[in-house]
């Protein structure tokens, strides 16, 4: 056992659940084009559409556990944890919510965050308690953060200098009072010359924008979809040409 665990590391990346993608239980047009589409290693367009199937069932667990596994394919494990958040939020059954934690801890190894990881897989055999591959990944998880453990020390020095700091911050922060008393005398010395108004500040930064999907990830997902509006819009003009109605799938 010591050494299957001292060489698991190596393994990690084989353990990954649910890279086969689960199916649909009810009728989801959008759904299994997805899962065509990440069986094919498509997994831009998987992702586009994966988003198209939450959004239709927000209520539904598959379609964000399979939008998860899409993202970390695409190397962005970071944000595919908040598409396996919602698959655990939406979980109705054990089975489901064994996958989700089991994928959600293989992101937190990856991150290199062995004591979320560690909860992670121990959620996960909660509810699946006979699997081998989330036993593994556990037991390689604590061995990880036994011999990375938090920098608790560190954070207990910063603590002790910010103590430190706080009576010299005090005594600056009262002579900076004068300073700020002066400013705003002149400040409004200022309004007063110009009629009332202040006048903007060129050099103030600008606001930093929130935060989101990177650029090109944005241009894959944008271009999936319109390939996938062109195709619908050259079905609809040929069977428009053919006369006849279209077939509606079968339920899955």
């Amino acid at each position: 056992m010591k050494n299957f665990i001292k060489y698991g590391f190596i393994f990690f990346a084989f353990l990954f659940l649910g890279l086969g993608v689960v199916l649909a239980q009810e009728k989801d047009k959008t759904l299994p084009k997805a899962n065509d589409e990440y069986n094919k290693s498509k997994f831009a367009e998987a992702e586009a559409n994966y988003r198209i199937s939450n959004s239709k069932f927000p209520n539904r667990s598959v379609a964000p556990f399979n939008l998860g596994n899409a993202i970390y394919k695409q190397n962005q494990a970071s944000e595919a944890k908040y598409a396996y958040a919602k698959a655990l939020k939406n979980a109705r059954s054990r089975v489901q919510k064994h996958k989700a934690y089991h994928n959600l801890g293989n992101v937190f190894m990856k991150e290199k965050d062995y004591s979320q990881a560690v909860e992670a897989y121990k959620n996960a055999l909660r509810n699946g308690p006979n699997d081998e591959e989330t036993r593994y990944n556990y037991a390689l998880a604590k061995k990880m953060l036994k011999e990375n453990p938090p920098k608790d020390n560190k954070d207990n020095k910063d603590k002790n200098k910010d103590k430190d700091k706080d009576k010299d911050k005090k005594d600056q922060d009262k002579k900076n009072q004068d300073k700020d008393k002066d400013k705003k005398d002149n400040k409004d010395q200022n309004k007063d010359k110009n009629n009332g108004k202040d006048k903007p500040d060129q050099n103030q930064p600008p606001k930093p924008q929130p935060g989101g999907i990177s650029q090109d990830r944005l241009k894959n997902l944008l271009d999936a979809v319109n390939n996938e509006e062109k195709k619908v819009q050259d079905k609809v003009k040929s069977n428009k040409e053919k006369g006849r109605p279209v077939q509606t799938d079968k339920d899955w």
